[in-house]
């Protein structure tokens, strides 16, 4: 069996005059997470509804556990698991009522479908409440359930469409927890995300899509050192000057009224730009130095800062 769990060749979708992913090609090894990092629109959730089946591409091709997206789409759903970004379980069931109905639709045994709904329970630590309707779960605990669900039959390829999306913190850190936990034991997680922090924890690789188009790819680490050891934020009075001192001195105009530049000849780019804007009238409010983040990256490949970051 290949190395390769998840292979996606030149894959096209449009919709109507719209492109939402334009010939992606990408690979994720067996027992690694891929982030597919991007903003809403860019074409993140169509790549998974390709690569699992829901979609048919307009062009190109996806191979998933060495089975082909289009001409072998059985073999495929049985080869992994799927968790959008809303959880798709019944509120009027029980959280083991969901999990045993996956199981038989699953072509479970009803003995086996039980059996198995009572390990999810105690894997994502819904013992007791999943003698409860789903209406009374909070929101983590929904999410919780629905990766459960998604691992009814054991898969070793998971597909992961934004599963922490409108999670708190404390939520969102506990399933962060569990994925690695799955990964730890071989499961190999396409994840896609607009948490900047989450794909820094949790990616072993990441590719970056805006418009349909992969932006960049790499380590978290490889990413962040396109933009130098170091960056100058210049934090400027008003958005107006900002915009002037980020054309003068070639920087990055973030949010507000900060201005970003990279270090990149140490010492001498940070009194080259306050030279440049002393020059022109403008004084800064605050002057710091910091580690480039993935917030970044994303800024300086999308012009966008993070959704969340």
């Amino acid at each position: 069996m290949t190395d390769i769990a998840i292979l996606a060749d030149n894959l096209r979708k449009t919709f109507g005059d719209v492109v939402a992913v334009d010939h992606i090609s990408l690979a994720v090894p067996r027992g690694t997470v891929l982030g597919l990092l991007g903003a809403n629109g860019a074409g993140k959730t169509t790549m998974v509804r390709m690569l699992t089946t829901v979609l048919l591409p307009d062009s190109g091709s996806g191979m998933v556990n060495g089975f082909d997206v289009q001409r072998q789409p059985q073999a495929v759903r049985r080869s992994i698991g799927l968790a959008g970004q809303y959880a798709a379980v019944d509120e009027n069931l029980t959280g083991r009522e969901n999990l045993v109905l996956v199981g038989r639709l699953n072509h479970l045994s009803k003995a086996v479908a039980r059996t198995r709904a009572d390990e999810l329970l105690a894997q994502f630590h819904l013992v007791e409440a999943g003698k409860r309707p789903v209406r009374t779960y909070s929101g983590g605990m929904r999410r919780r359930l629905d990766l459960g669900a998604a691992l009814v039959n054991h898969p070793p390829i998971l597909f992961l469409d934004e599963p922490t999306t409108g999670l708190d913190p404390a939520s969102r850190l506990d399933l962060w927890d569990v994925i690695e936990t799955l990964v730890s034991d071989g499961t190999t997680v396409l994840l896609t995300t607009q948490y900047l922090e989450e794909a820094d924890r949790l990616a072993d690789n990441i590719v970056v899509i805006d418009k349909g188009l992969i932006a960049a790819e790499g380590t978290a680490k490889q990413l962040k050192s396109r933009l130098g050891d170091t960056f100058i934020e210049f934090e400027l009075h008003t958005a107006d000057e900002a915009a002037r001192a980020a054309e003068l001195i070639g920087g990055t105009l973030a949010a507000g009224t900060i201005v970003r530049l990279v270090m990149s000849d140490g010492p001498a780019t940070l009194r080259d730009a306050l030279n440049q804007l002393t020059t022109a009238g403008i004084a800064p409010a605050h002057v710091a130095l910091r580690e480039p983040t993935l917030d970044d990256v994303f800024l300086s490949l999308t012009g966008t800062s993070g959704v969340n970051s």
